[in-house]
């Protein structure tokens, strides 16, 4: 059986960092958007990102960046996937994905906020350069509302790699896996004490609850 994948995101602190890392995270995502409570300046994510060992991957989250904004985090944080979270084209972010002085791209995912009416299908379509899909709850801000949203919205013939998200934590994370089995799941506020201040027992929990889905 395929393992599912863990991403730990909205990591402000070493300690949260070293935390996923222990636990057996494969990926830690900086939100770099200036009005989350999770943000983090592009120093400070490349101190967090020097913490990570190899083959755990560093990923950058943006909401409809600037182009010169994320040339700035690609020339100092060495991420090495980029999550688009807002309305951003797959032109758009093929053409933000280009690594500064160079014809090489990162690859990129792109978020789905979901709810009643979000057709996923013919979203996959607008966005064929992404290499997945994120599944995030629609709230009116960005990211983080730990709330979950319908998993029936999820149609059975996706074939793009799917990555679930959406108020998941470690009481409900197995049974998201056994029903949808995403090739990865997403999660911040779940194994949280605070925005922005993650919960190591949390985090172990969270890890587990997946590992004990795929088994």
């Amino acid at each position: 059986m395929t393992r599912t994948r863990i991403k730990i995101c909205g990591l402000t602190r070493p300690q949260d960092v070293t935390a996923a890392v222990e636990a057996g995270a494969d990926a830690v995502g900086f939100v770099f958007y200036p009005p989350s409570p999770r943000y983090v300046p592009f120093d400070r994510a490349a101190e967090l990102a020097a913490l990570l060992p190899p083959f755990v991957t560093p990923v950058g989250l943006f909401v409809d960046p600037q182009p010169e904004f994320i040339a700035g985090a690609l020339r100092r944080v060495p991420l090495q996937c980029l999550q688009f979270h807002g309305d951003e084209s797959n032109a758009r972010c093929a053409a933000l994905s280009m690594i500064p002085g160079t014809d090489c791209r990162l690859p990129w995912i792109k978020v789905a906020r979901m709810r009643p009416g979000v057709d996923l299908l013919e979203f996959s379509v607008s966005h064929p350069g992404a290499c997945a899909l994120l599944l995030d709850t629609f709230v009116e801000e960005y990211g983080g509302g730990g709330k979950t949203f319908d998993w029936s919205l999820v149609p059975s013939e996706m074939e793009r790699p799917l990555v679930l998200s959406g108020g998941l934590d470690p009481g409900n994370v197995g049974e998201a896996i056994r029903r949808l089995r995403p090739w990865a799941v997403d999660v911040s506020s779940g194994v949280e004490v605070a925005k922005g201040i993650k919960d190591a027992a949390k985090i172990a929990a969270f890890v587990a609850g997946v590992r004990n889905a795929d088994s």
